[in-house]
């Protein structure tokens, strides 16, 4: 299945965690904090949103930071995606 998000929103996919072992503590994935970096997966056109233009700036595939809260989070054909507003985004990640 393939979303089209609208407008200003972007669908992003959790970028994987790793486990974690702080001073020979084991911390399984479960335990940890959610980290908000993510890949796009689809951006929507922009356009006019409350009575602003918007123009998306970020593309799928980019790696990205957004705020902590931000977003919706659905489960599509067994993956998990975050819908956000391009706003919530922070920063693009580049290598």
């Amino acid at each position: 299945m393939t979303l089209k998000p609208l407008f200003d929103k972007v669908v992003v996919k959790q970028v994987k965690e790793v486990e974690q072992q702080v001073g020979g503590i084991f911390l399984p994935t479960a335990a940890q904090e959610k980290q908000e970096i993510a890949i796009v997966v689809a951006v929507g056109d922009g356009g006019i949103v409350d009575g602003n233009e918007i123009k998306m700036v970020v593309k799928p595939g980019d790696k990205v930071l957004y705020a902590k809260y931000a977003g919706n989070t659905f489960k599509l054909d067994g993956e998990e995606v975050t819908i956000i507003r391009q706003q919530d985004i922070l920063a693009i990640v580049e290598a």
